[in-house]
């Protein structure tokens, strides 16, 4: 008797293990259904740029190229102190701590204060730049909009308005991802739509919403909202050198006196 329940209890389990594997292939293909969207085309030329070089003004790129320093939080998971001026950047994460060389991707990792063995330190070096390259991005991507490697399409709407694609042919950890931007009366963004290699959907909407001044001048945004969730970056300045977010002592020596460079 005992064999035939134990027998039982295991094929019931298979059985609720196969329905909620159907139920989540289900809930995937309903996703893909309703919200997979091809890829719009526009016009390259000049409205399509014309139409980028109004939405940096609305955000102030000017003011983000003066920018020399920002801090923020990305998610509430990755706190970022980016030296723009420098190149340098130091990710913290769990226990973790990163100071990484953003031209050469060489740095230095931490776990709890101690300095992590060459093959750990080598693989969350990795990890940080990878953090840093998705956490920037969402911080300012208008200032991308004419990077290399870059196209732009003036995509008209239905409503009469015209909305800006963004493609990115090489740069980032993930090239060949596209934007579609939606710009208010004013040029600046209100949502993009986005088809990414990380999403099996394309065309996913989210907002850029709670736009923030930084002290150069430079506006961020900082509340996403993605269908089911928001995305939050928080903790957000900017100022126009390291020393003026007013952190104390450079943080950054260790790093430079390990890449045996002069101090930048």
């Amino acid at each position: 008797m005992s064999d035939y329940a134990s027998v039982y209890r295991a094929g019931k389990r298979r059985r609720w293990l196969v329905l909620f594997a159907l139920a989540v292939l289900g809930a995937l293909g309903a996703l893909f259904f309703f919200f997979d969207e091809p890829l719009p085309t526009g016009e390259p030329g000049p409205r399509a740029d014309a139409l980028a070089r109004r939405m940096a003004a609305a955000v102030n790129t000017d003011a983000w190229e003066r920018t020399g320093a920002v801090r923020w939080t990305f998610a509430g998971r990755h706190e970022h102190l980016w030296d723009r001026q420098r190149h340098l950047a130091r990710v913290r994460w769990d226990d973790i701590e990163v100071l990484v060389d953003l031209d050469s991707r060489r740095g230095l990792a931490y776990r709890a204060g101690m300095r992590l063995p060459p093959d750990e330190e080598i693989e969350q070096v990795e990890t940080a730049w990878s953090y840093w390259v998705n956490d920037a991005f969402w911080l300012n991507p208008l200032a991308k909009l004419f990077d290399a490697g870059t196209t732009r399409q003036w995509v008209p709407q239905a409503d009469g308005s015209a909305a800006l694609l963004v493609s990115y042919a090489s740069g980032g950890a993930t090239p060949g991802d596209s934007y579609l931007w939606f710009p208010d009366a004013q040029g600046r963004p209100r949502a993009w739509q986005m088809w990414v290699s990380i999403l099996p959907v394309g065309g996913v909407r989210t907002s850029w919403e709670e736009w923030v001044t930084l002290a150069t001048g430079a506006h961020i945004s900082t509340r996403h909202r993605i269908a089911f969730f928001t995305l939050e970056i928080g903790d957000v300045a900017g100022a126009a050198a390291l020393e003026d977010l007013a952190l104390g002592p450079d943080p950054f020596v260790p790093l430079l006196q390990e890449l045996g460079g002069e101090m930048r």
